[in-house]
């Protein structure tokens, strides 16, 4: 997208899907609401995050599996499934019957890396295998064969009266594989990705090299190695996902709120955090007019023609509808975006 005349393609928006640990069900409901929202309002895709051992969505498959039955067109994607706590062969599975229940509709975003608090959850997770398992880029591959249809068994065939045996993941979902995404904020794992023919999920987060410390600057040069490793070339797909929050239909105390937000998660910009030297974008913050000149200013942003916006973590059901509403009929609009029927 390198200039205004250019109009955003699809506009998508990701959830974490808070809910409260004493009363776990209102929460999912809310998140379930919020993905029907998105689609009444036009949205091209709905994204969950994904949390383990924390008061957010740990299965979003299973979410997905029930957002497939109370939607019919909008795109259901993972943003990210970290595959350290998954089987490839299992997760394979439940990825392929969600895309059937969809109707072809799902888009699994995976990451890599051994699972956060590794030494805290290593001997319930893995008591067993702990110190062979492999958290690297072969856990994708996995997956990625398995869903492509390559062999997961020596044996297919007829066993006993009537069981039928095959030596692939069943079901089978043809399409799947093409709308898998790598969720990423490293050079390497741009190329990576790109080598492999998936899609690039991009986020607030990349991380800084010895070069530079502008995220924008960084961000772009992930997009642009992950498409000279793609043999689709400019045409592979890649999405944003900064986090934006429009108050053009804000009452004042959400305004204050807001506010509130941004300032204190703002110490943390400019300048990389821990040992991984992690770089976080800043919160968009304002009128859809001025979101939409930040992001046009935004060196990321102008090689994108999709975005998948990440709401905030901690606001509650209404506030969402006020940010949902706002991006799709305002800011969408001012990006040259138009909702889908």
């Amino acid at each position: 997208m390198p200039d205004p005349s250019v109009p955003l393609g699809k506009l998508g928006f990701l959830t974490i899907g808070l809910f409260d640990g004493a009363d776990p069900g209102p929460g999912h409901e809310s998140t379930l609401g919020v993905l029907e929202l998105g689609e009444r309002l036009g949205f091209d895709s709905a994204w969950v995050r994904h949390r383990h051992l924390q008061y957010g969505i740990s299965s979003p498959v299973a979410v997905l599996a029930a957002a497939t039955q109370r939607t019919s067109r909008i795109a259901l994607g993972t943003a990210v499934i970290p595959l350290g706590w998954e089987n490839p062969l299992r997760l394979a599975e439940d990825l392929a019957t969600v895309d059937v229940l969809s109707g072809g509709r799902l888009n699994p975003g995976v990451s890599v890396g051994p699972p956060m608090h590794w030494e805290d959850v290593r001997d319930a997770l893995y008591p067993d295998t702990a110190d062979v398992e492999d958290f690297g880029y072969e856990r994708v591959a996995r997956v990625l064969r398995l869903i492509r249809g390559e062999r997961a068994a020596s044996f297919r065939g007829r066993e006993g009266v009537v069981e039928e045996w095959s030596d692939r993941v069943q079901p089978h979902s043809p399409g799947l594989a093409s709308r898998m995404w790598y969720g990423g904020g490293s050079l390497s794992s741009a190329r990576w990705a790109g080598e492999h023919e998936m899609n690039f999920l991009t986020s607030n987060v990349v991380k800084a090299t010895e070069e530079s410390v502008d995220f924008a600057e960084i961000q772009r040069s992930h997009i642009r190695a992950f498409r000279a490793a793609h043999p689709a070339g400019e045409a592979a797909r890649v999405s944003q996902g900064l986090v934006v929050i429009p108050t053009d239909s804000a009452s004042a105390d959400q305004r204050a709120k807001y506010t509130a937000y941004v300032e204190g998660r703002s110490p943390r910009n400019g300048f990389p955090q821990g040992p991984a030297r992690l770089l976080f974008a800043p919160d968009l913050l304002g009128t859809s007019e001025e979101i939409a000149e930040q992001l046009y200013a935004h060196a990321g942003f102008r090689e994108v023609t999709e975005v998948a916006f990440a709401l905030p973590f901690s606001f509650e059901h209404e506030d969402y509808v006020q940010i949902l509403t706002d991006i799709a009929t305002t800011l969408g609009p001012a990006l040259g975006w138009r909702p889908t029927g």
